[in-house]
């Protein structure tokens, strides 16, 4: 007890002298040893790196998850170390919803019927958006976090060890020009005349305790002067690593745009081709009020065959709304099954379209003068 009680004595009385001194050299009272320009200049792209690091963190962060609640509930999670409970996107929980929707409307209205496919594209984009957090916080956002909680921390802690240095070597410098500046004093020529032998013994005595204190100043100075310049190579090599940190967040970068760029593409693939048949219905359902015979609510029950495919003859007569055509590229060799079919050549391009009732999977091709259905797999549909 009794040495835990001295050493925070010590501790204490190491903190007031360091900041007097700090303070001293803020106004300008006591020497300070500089850094070289390298140095500073090292120094202050380090904590530039830091405070640009940590606000694109932020903002990453609240663009990925808008909600400040699940933020919290995440770092909560991550604190404790545990798993983040799966939580569906609000794109999933929206085509549910439509999905529900339509049953209780009817699958088999036009209304119902588009709910489910708004519906399903919904989910689609919300399980899109999931893969879409999940891979940008692995690939940018953890190695951000890693900088700032592991490579920052110990910059941190060798730069404020470099400080302690500084300051031992700068109060170690005062020490040994005020004892320079003692012995200087003592090692004066007494006046013999003025001075009574007893004083000139004592002024002897004197000069030899402050040579005996300027050898022990000069050799604590040597020693702080060793250690500081240990710890500012220490130092200095971190810091020339904040290069390679720049490297390492331009690939984690290049990686997000990849990503993020992806996402999009994927949500407005998405989005095309359910616009292409919500508006095929849209045009149908105006062009053909409820419960006429040309209603396919009607006629035609959900999930039964279309009349494409129940009479292929009907395959000549079949002609393209008034909008809702597309180009599409083929993707690979087709054989017509049958008549009602159009056979495929990789790399040509088609005008294709649908018509009410007919199976999701297929589609309506045409080439010149000829017409048949196609199936969607062999497609790549163009804006």
């Amino acid at each position: 007890m009794d040495f835990n009680v001295r050493k925070l004595a010590a501790d204490a009385g190491i903190f007031f002298s360091r900041a007097v001194q700090f303070t001293e050299e803020r106004l300008g009272q006591a020497e300070k040893t500089e850094l070289d320009a390298h140095f500073e200049n090292l120094l202050s792209r380090a904590d530039c790196t830091k405070n640009w690091t940590e606000k694109i963190y932020r903002q990453t962060e609240v663009v990925l998850q808008p909600n400040p609640g699940a933020r919290i509930e995440e770092f909560l999670y991550e604190k404790l170390d545990r798993k983040v409970p799966p939580r569906p996107t609000n794109g999933e929980i929206l085509g549910q919803f439509m999905l529900e929707a339509a049953k209780e409307f009817g699958p088999g209205t036009p209304y119902g019927s588009t709910l489910i496919k708004v519906g399903d594209c919904q989910r689609r984009l919300g399980g899109a958006e999931r893969e879409f957090l999940q891979t940008s916080s692995i690939s940018f956002l953890t190695p951000l976090r890693n900088f700032l909680e592991g490579d920052w921390r110990t910059i941190s802690k060798e730069r404020r060890l470099l400080e302690n240095r500084r300051l031992d070597l700068d109060a170690c410098k005062a020490r040994l020009k005020k004892a320079k500046t003692a012995e200087a004093k003592a090692a004066a020529v007494p006046d013999f005349q003025e001075t009574r032998p007893r004083n000139y013994v004592l002024s002897a005595s004197a000069s030899a305790l402050w040579n005996e204190e300027l050898d022990k100043a000069e050799h604590e100075m040597r020693v702080a002067q060793t250690e500081f310049d240990r710890q500012a190579e220490v130092t200095r090599l971190l810091l020339e690593g904040i290069s390679s940190t720049h490297v390492n967040h331009l690939r984690c970068l290049c990686e997000f745009v990849e990503v993020q760029a992806m996402y999009y593409s994927q949500c407005h693939n998405y989005m095309q081709d359910l616009e292409f048949v919500v508006l095929l219905v849209y045009t149908f359902v105006n062009s053909h009020p409820a419960g006429s015979p040309t209603d396919p609510s009607t006629f035609l029950p959900l999930n039964s065959p279309s009349l494409l495919e129940t009479d292929a003859l009907q395959i000549e007569e079949v002609q393209p709304p008034a909008s809702g055509t597309r180009k599409a590229k083929v993707l690979y060799d087709y054989d017509a099954g049958d008549s009602s079919e159009l056979s495929l050549r990789a790399d040509e391009l088609i005008t294709v379209y649908t018509v009410p009732g007919m199976d999701s999977d297929w589609l309506i091709g045409e080439r010149g003068n000829q017409k048949g259905k196609v199936p969607v797999t062999y497609l790549e549909l163009l804006s």
